[in-house]
């Protein structure tokens, strides 16, 4: 079990970082075509149950974000893009902070002044899922505020959208990285 954690934990860590080298460019190799979609497949950190996957397409406004999570507990939960694609620590700790290239406070999804990684919460159902889309006027694909290569992270608890600079949403109950998709 633990040989199988291990290498799990270092095919994302090498998976995050070929990802990232390509976020700078915003074009995906080999196609030389920009990057239009990307998907991030969510694993249960130690201890918790909660998988699932979040995509990610460019549309006139911004990202368009499409989430399907199961395995939580009813109620809000915070989720945000976090600093690193680094998933292999057993509390997601690897995964740094919350992504915030600009240096500001954190807050809501639609506030003007946030961390690019602030995604504010979902909502989950009496069985646990929790299913949303919305578009995200921050997030890019490409220069040095690209969400490639970069990892998502779900809390245990509801994201206060103020207290800084986490939102108080507690601990990293699921984890993973954001990659290139197929078009």
């Amino acid at each position: 079990m633990k040989t199988k954690r291990l290498l799990l934990a270092v095919l994302m860590l090498l998976s995050g970082s070929l990802i990232s080298a390509y976020s700078q460019s915003g074009m995906h190799e080999g196609h030389g075509a920009k990057i239009l979609k990307a998907i991030c497949v969510l694993y249960p950190t130690e201890g918790n149950s909660v998988s699932g996957s979040v995509k990610f397409e460019q549309a006139d406004a911004g990202i368009k974000v499409m989430v399907d999570i199961h395995g939580l507990t009813p109620g809000k939960h915070g989720f945000h893009i976090h600093e690193f694609g680094d998933c292999s620590s057993k509390d997601a700790a690897s995964a740094g902070g919350h992504f915030n290239p600009t240096m500001v406070s954190h807050g809501g999804p639609m506030d003007q002044m946030r961390h690019e990684g602030d995604m504010g919460n979902i909502i989950a159902d009496q069985s646990g899922n929790a299913k949303m889309e919305y578009v995200d006027p921050k997030m890019t694909f490409d220069g040095s505020n690209s969400i490639i290569g970069r990892s998502i992270i779900v809390h245990q608890s509801e994201d206060d959208l103020k207290t800084q600079p986490t939102g108080n949403s507690g601990a990293r109950i699921a984890c993973g990285v954001i990659g290139v998709a197929k078009d």
